[in-house]
């Protein structure tokens, strides 16, 4: 949660920088070849590595990502709650909506950074577990309807399972928000952290400022050279 905060910075990276190179390559010829899933596998996790030390060291840019990754999935919930309702006629629609989303929530990330990560990692996390329940489940046959759904392609239909599966997301991510807003993320702050690391250097600083004043000064002839005497002297 929020209390690991350079790991999720470093998740932040890796997870978008990788998604989005695993995309590119599994869809798109590379070099005019078309790559396997295998290949395209290890080049998205080699960038989103890169992209996760890119994260972990700019906080600021970790911090977008990861508003970039809540805004998308607040975006796609956002759509499969408005399916009763209607299915826009362009995809164009459901695209912007979600870079519009995206972008906002990256910008609030930067403003408000502990309430946007926390609830980002609620989030997160919650979408992490309900998509490994459903791979073990029903194949992720979730994911598979949520992705046709943001294509606008004809749906498959869903068992209740993955009904089940989906009902459960925003109820994990309520949770996740209760137990870091009440115990982990309890009086902590990053940037707390990072002053108080500024305040013991500054302390370790003065105190050798003050123990090299102490020391006693060395005597004005102890430095003198001894001009050895000649042989007629």
């Amino acid at each position: 949660g929020y209390r690991c905060f350079k790991a999720i910075m470093f998740l932040s990276g890796l997870l978008l920088g990788s998604g989005v190179i695993f995309a590119l390559c599994y869809k798109e010829q590379v070099l005019e070849t078309q790559l396997s899933v295998e290949a395209s596998a290890g080049i998205a996790l080699g960038i989103g590595a890169l992209c996760g030390l890119v994260t972990l060291l700019l906080r600021s840019v970790g911090l977008f990502a990861m508003g970039l990754q809540l805004g998308l999935l607040l975006a796609a919930a956002a759509l499969l709650a408005a399916e009763p309702l209607g299915r826009p006629q362009s995809a164009w629609v459901p695209a912007g909506g979600a870079l519009a989303l995206a972008l906002l929530c990256a910008l609030l990330a930067l403003h408000w950074q502990k309430v946007l990560t926390v609830l980002a990692t609620a989030v997160l996390g919650a979408a992490a577990l309900v998509a490994c329940a459903d791979y073990a489940l029903e194949a992720l046959a979730l994911v598979l309807y949520v992705s046709e759904r943001l294509r606008l392609a004809p749906p498959r239909p869903l068992c209740w399972p993955a009904w089940a599966l989906l009902a459960a997301w925003p109820a994990l991510s309520v949770l996740g928000i209760l137990l870091q807003w009440k115990l982990t993320a309890h009086g902590f702050s990053h940037s707390d952290a990072r002053s108080s690391l500024r305040r013991r250097q500054l302390r370790l600083l003065r105190a050798r400022q003050r123990e090299a004043k102490r020391r006693p000064a060395a005597p004005e002839g102890s430095y003198r050279h001894k001009v050895p005497r000649g042989a007629g002297d």
